[in-house]
């Protein structure tokens, strides 16, 4: 059975999304907007995915971390390996994204850190439905490992545990920097959807950029 995007953009009238590039203050915005204007807050939604319904033939990409040898050879992929694989994640993670953010939604306002790509976006949701954040490659890559997040600390100690820390820390980067790449940010700056490019980590800007954003999704009076 196949949903039209109509039906799919009705039941999805009452969702917020934000996606866009590393470091660029999605997971930052999407909690405070939820805080500020009583939205139901949404993360990354892997783990909205039933463990049960998904398999090696059919899930390959979410699947992974069950297949894996271990962790050094998750921090030891190729830059093209990395990448295709976050690709192969966002398109095999859409159907269970939207059904979840569907039924979370129906009575309350939800607003999503989500990864769903943009032409499905488009079919699923209005512009004003839409932010997308960004943030250069440089910024994105330097400083991935700044924040104190469980999951960056946890990766950083897999690295410094390789046998050659320095070179696959340096590996890791460029992974980040090609799922950041510059072929990535234009395709997100040229979608047609309310953009917003983070430029500066000198000063605190969150205050502005939740203003902007809660006029764009129209939570302002």
């Amino acid at each position: 059975m196949q949903i039209n995007n109509t039906v799919l953009k009705h039941y999805l009238k009452n969702v917020i999304f934000i996606n866009g590039t590393s470091y660029a203050g999605k997971s930052t915005m999407v909690k405070m907007l939820a805080d500020k204007y009583g939205l139901v807050h949404c993360g990354e939604n892997y783990d909205c995915v039933p463990t049960h319904l998904i398999s090696l033939d059919t899930h390959p990409g979410l699947c992974y971390f069950q297949t894996m040898k271990d962790w050094q050879e998750f921090i030891s992929r190729t830059p093209q390996e990395y990448n295709d694989w976050i690709l192969r994640n966002q398109r095999e993670l859409v159907e269970f994204e939207v059904m979840h953010l569907i039924s979370v939604s129906q009575t309350q306002k939800t607003i999503v850190d989500t990864n769903i790509p943009l032409d499905v976006l488009r079919e699923i949701a209005d512009y004003n439905q839409v932010a997308i954040m960004l943030s250069p490659q440089s910024m994105s890559v330097e400083h991935f490992f700044d924040r104190n997040d469980s999951d960056k600390v946890f990766l950083k100690g897999e690295i410094m545990k390789a046998k050659d820390p320095e070179k696959t820390m340096q590996n890791f980067l460029d992974c980040m920097a090609e799922v950041n790449s510059k072929k990535v940010y234009e395709e997100f700056a040229s979608s047609g959807f309310f953009t917003i490019v983070r430029e500066d980590v000198e000063n605190d800007t969150k205050a502005e950029t939740l203003d902007i954003l809660a006029r764009h999704f129209g939570l302002e009076g």
